[in-house]
Formats: structure tokens, sequence, C-alpha cells
């Protein structure tokens, strides 16, 4: 196969791959590994080293230097505390424990030194939020363990890069040489890592942060001082690059009223076709035979690292919290591994080859095994488990609501009120400030982002509501969520536009959701009405007061939303709706100004007449 078709062949598996894993709603790393196992020692179409040759050891670091930077991005200090003890746990005392406890066993079991088991035992600490936000949708655990689990993921991720860091940078500095000597030459790596990297990361935040450069050149400029501060860290001090882009990222996710929202979706862009590449590349270059020569000690390893050291950490981190114990049994099987583990450790791997160390061809293959057998075994029986402690939240009846404006709002308070769970999302930030104000759960930036699907919390969340006026943005939120949600619970409003263009129309599987709250309901019929003083306001459908009573009284006064029944389940008023409230339901409807003006006067009459 020529070098064009090999590099092509990449492009199209990458694509192939990511969509294979949102069709099946899996973790994208399991299909890349796969497929790139398969073309690689499987069929022997794509061979890494000889289409690359020279140029394959910097793509891979410069790769892994961006996966290090995107990762640190999302590590705020003040989540780490932010989020329970148990969160907090988790990443301190339970990553230690985690890291200690691999490396012993992989010390005694796989022949490592100490400085390969140390390694192994650093880059198999991190789960991270690409594995397991997937399986939380599918397993829908309890709210206090997804956040326990969402967040672990999350914070870990840059904090075990970390460590895997400033092990690996230790092994190379000690490496041939006396005690002193090494620790010299680390303290040289750790001390221009963190200085360059924090000076970098101030200076760029300051470059974006007071317009020096143009929007259009944001997104390429960090990429590109990224790129440039990985290779002069690398100059200053051999091996220090990956050390200081990750502090430079900390430091820039740190720095106050700096929005990264346009950089962090840039990324994303990006590692669809780069990383996915990556992956596909690295386990192109897997030898099967090592595999083989991992043997039952590695069966026994990865049976330790499962059954043993994951329950151990959690139970220690559990220690001063509430959690039962049917809850520390589910959290201590959901651990699976993901890309840092993967990327990093084939670029480890790569360097220590070069540099001599022959225990370094196991590492890769190992590490593999971890994230496959961890990522498979969990995503197949995490749900079961979770059924038979009990632990499965019902099928969620709350409500993602696109858009903060005031007629979200109002509506999302009075779903607040029925212990409905409500998430307002906005890329409006007046709009989000106000929501905050008014005490109700916000996301500010596009919810079909990778930075939404990581950080919303969703839990108890199951339908969409979309209240915004941005025409453009609404198709594409609603058919997101097609996706992750029954296309039959996505809600929208109509635009109005049939007279437009053909070509500017909406597509037909977004029309066929334009019905929410009946026929001639527009948002901007509702912000209209908003405007003018209307206000949501429950009423009880008794034996003595009909649906058909509540629709004579208001008439077109009102417009009714909701329909709560006896079980506290709620049912939404569409054009087409089958549901018919009886008695013991409740209707929540948006009620005009002079309605209420009208029910305002007549209880003051009465008032004064009780008087």
């Amino acid at each position: 196969m020529s070098n064009m078709s090999a590099l092509a062949l990449i492009g199209v598996l990458s694509i192939l791959c990511q969509w294979s894993a949102w069709r099946l709603k899996i973790p994208a790393i399991l299909p890349l590994l796969l497929v790139g196992m398969a073309v690689g020692p499987g069929f022997g179409w794509l061979q890494p080293d000889a289409v690359f040759g020279d140029v394959l050891f910097p793509l891979v670091s410069l790769s892994v230097a961006i996966i290090l930077f995107e990762g640190s991005l999302t590590l705020k200090m003040e989540e780490i505390r932010g989020h329970g003890r148990m969160v907090t746990h988790l990443v301190s005392i339970g990553m230690l424990v985690t890291w200690l406890a691999i490396a012993l066993a992989a010390f005694l079991l796989m022949d490592f030194g100490w400085e390969m088991a140390a390694l192994f035992g650093a880059l198999v600490v991190v789960t991270g939020p690409t594995v397991i936000m997937p399986m939380l949708r599918s397993v829908r655990p309890k709210s206090n363990i997804a956040n326990i689990l969402r967040w672990e993921g999350i914070i870990i991720d840059p904090i075990g890069a970390l460590l895997a860091v400033l092990v690996y940078e230790f092994i190379v500095a000690s490496q041939g040489a006396g005690f002193l000597h090494a620790m010299q030459a680390f303290a040289i790596t750790i001390g221009v890592g963190f200085a360059l990297g924090y000076a970098a990361g101030k200076v760029l935040g300051m470059a974006l942060n007071k317009g020096w450069l143009p929007h259009y050149l944001k997104n390429v400029a960090t990429l590109a001082a990224v790129l440039g501060v990985f290779a002069l860290s690398n100059a200053l001090q051999h091996e220090s690059g990956l050390l200081t882009v990750t502090v430079m990222g900390m430091v820039m996710a740190n720095t106050r009223n700096l929005h990264l929202e346009d950089i962090l979706e840039f990324k994303e862009t990006l590692s669809v076709l780069l990383i996915s590449g990556l992956f596909i590349i690295l386990a192109a270059r897997l030898d099967v035979d090592a595999f083989s020569q991992l043997g039952l000690p590695a069966v026994i390893l990865l049976a330790i690292i499962i059954f043993v050291v994951r329950p151990l950490s959690v139970w220690i981190s559990a220690i001063g919290t509430r959690l039962d114990v049917k809850e520390k049994v589910l959290l201590s099987w959901i651990a699976p591994r993901g890309i840092v583990a993967a990327a990093v450790s084939a670029l480890f791997a790569l360097k220590l080859q070069q540099a001599g160390w022959s225990e370094a061809e196991l590492l890769v293959p190992l590490v593999f095994l971890v994230i496959l057998s961890t990522v498979v075994l969990q995503s197949l029986t995490a749900k079961p488990l979770a059924h038979a402690l009990k632990l499965r939240e019902p099928p969620a009846q709350g409500f993602l609501v696109f858009g903060a404006n005031a007629t979200a709002r109002q509506i999302a308070k009075s779903l607040k009120e029925h212990d409905l769970p409500v998430l307002l999302a906005d890329t409006n930030w007046e709009n989000i400030k106000q929501a905050r104000m008014e005490n109700l759960p916000v996301y500010f930036g596009n919810p079909t982002s990778e930075h939404a699907e990581n950080n919303m919390d969703l839990t108890g969340i199951g339908r969409v509501l979309i209240l915004s006026p941005y025409k453009q943005l609404n198709p594409v939120v609603a058919l997101h969520f097609m996706d992750w949600f029954d296309s039959e619970r996505i809600y929208g409003l109509p635009n109005n536009e049939h007279d437009a263009p053909a070509r500017n129309q909406l597509s037909e599987s977004y029309r066929e959701r334009l019905k929410l709250f009946g026929k001639g309901v527009t948002f901007s019929k509702l912000a209209s009405l908003t405007f003018q003083g209307a206000q949501m306001k429950t009423t009880a459908i008794t034996e003595s007061f009909s649906f058909q009573d509540y629709q004579e009284r208001y008439g077109n006064r009102a417009i009714p939303m909701f329909a709560v029944d006896e079980r506290k389940h709620c049912h939404v008023f569409t054009s087409d709706h089958t549901f018919e409230p009886k008695p013991g339901w409740q209707i929540v409807a948006l009620i005009t100004a002079e309605e209420i003006s009208e029910q305002q006067a007549v209880k003051q009459n009465r008032d004064k007449e009780d008087s």
C-alpha cells in the first residue's frame, strides 16, 4: 500500500470508528483500537513505521502534547474541592493508593524493574470522561454515584497524566546516573516544566484576555503556542516538554475571567481526525506476539487491578463519607481506562525503547489489555450490577431546557416546583447569570459540544425543551440530543418559516419535533406574552372541574404546557398529544397578563367583602 493510500485509509477509518461509536453509544477508543489492531498486525494493511519513518516519533510526541494540554485545560482547582469529600479523596488518596498498589503488583508479577512498574501504575490510574460518560448514560446510576464517577473522571484525567509524566521524567533523569545526579536532572526538569509552563500559560492567557489576537486566530495561535512551547521546553531540558504543556494548560484553566469555550470546541474538531488517527496508528504498531508474551501473570495483574486495587482505593477514599456498602460496590466496579493511558503509554514506550529499556516493549500491550478489558467488561456488566444493587435511576422525567431567557426561566421554575430535575443551557452569559441569580441549575456554552457532554450534569434528565431564539442552533441541538434520548422526547417551537426558500428550511426530522405547547405557539409569541406580564400557574383538575371546564374557563388566555398526573409523571402538551387530563391531575400553563389582572381584581374584591 502506498503512503498516500495509507494516509487516506487512516482518515477514513478514523471517521468510521467515530461514527460507529456514536451509533452504538460506546466509547470511541474501543472501535479505534480494535480497527487499528485489525488493519495493522491483523491483516498487515497498515505499517506505520514504514509509512511515517522518522516522522512517527515527533508526530506521536506532538499529538500527546496536544492531548495533555487539552486535558489540563479542564482542571480547575476549585472543582477538586467543590464536588464533595469522596471525589477529593478519590483523586488524591485514592490515586496514590491505586498507583502504589498496581506498581507493587506489576513489580511482583511482570518481572518489571521498579521504574517500569511505577510507570505502568501511573499510566493506569486515569479513568477519563471520554469512557465514563457513555457508560453513565447507559447505566443511569443514582445521582450521587453518577456525579462521583463523572467528576472523578474529569479531574483525575490531568492529575493522573501529570503523575505519569513526573514518573517518566524521573526514569529518564536517573538512567545511567548516580542518585545525586539523577535527582539534580529531575529537579531541573521539574523546574523548567513548571517555570516555563507557568510563564507560557500566563502570557497566552493574557493575549487571549486582552484581545491581542483577532478571534479567527485565537484557536490556531493557541495550538501553535502549545507546539512551540513543547519544542522550546525540550530544547532547554531534555524530555521536559510534556510536563510544560500540562502545567501551561492548568495555569490557563485557573486564570480568572479567561473564557476557553472556543478553544475547547476547536480542540474537539481537531481531535476527531488527529487523535482518532493517532490511536489507529498506535494500535496498528502493536505486536500481537507481545500479547502472548504477557501470559498468565498479565491476567492475574488485570484481575488484581479490577477486583482488588479499585475496591481498596474506593473503600479507603470513602472513609468519613456517607456512602453505604452497595454504593461503594458499584463505585468499585466502574473504572474503565481511556485515552490518556493509551496515548501516553505508547509515547513513553517508544522513547524508552530508543533509550535501551527492553522492558518497555511490554508496556503498551499491557496497558492496552487493561483498557480493552475494563471498557468491554464494565460496559457489559455495570448496568446489570446497578440494577441488582437497586442503584439505577428510574426513567428520567427531567428536562434539559435550551435557552435561559425570561420565558425559559419561568417555565423551568414551574417545573422545579413540581420536583422535576431541570437544567438550563445557553450561550448567552447574561441569560445564564440571571438564571443563576434565580437559583436555577445552568450550563454556559453550546450543549452539543464535547465539553458539555463531559461537564453537563444530566442526572434525571430525559427530555429536551428547545426554548431559544437561535434559529440556526436550535436544529443542531435537537438533532444532537435525538441520539441521546428517544426522538419523541425532543420538543421545539416553530419559527414561522414556511414561506422561506427551500434551501433555508429545516430538515424534516427537526420539523416533526416543532409541536411544543400546541398549534400556533411560537417562541416569539411566548416571549411577547412573558414581556407583557404573563405568568406560570398550576391548576388542579377535579371531579367538579374537568379539563374541558378548564379550557372553557380560560380559553385563549392560557397556554397549557404540562400536565402532572397523580404519580407525579409529567406529560407535555403538543399539537398531537394523546393524553387526557383526569381528576387528580394538575395543569401547568402560561396565563396571560389580562387573566392575571382579572384574578387579582376578583381576589381584592373578595378580601374587601370579607373585611
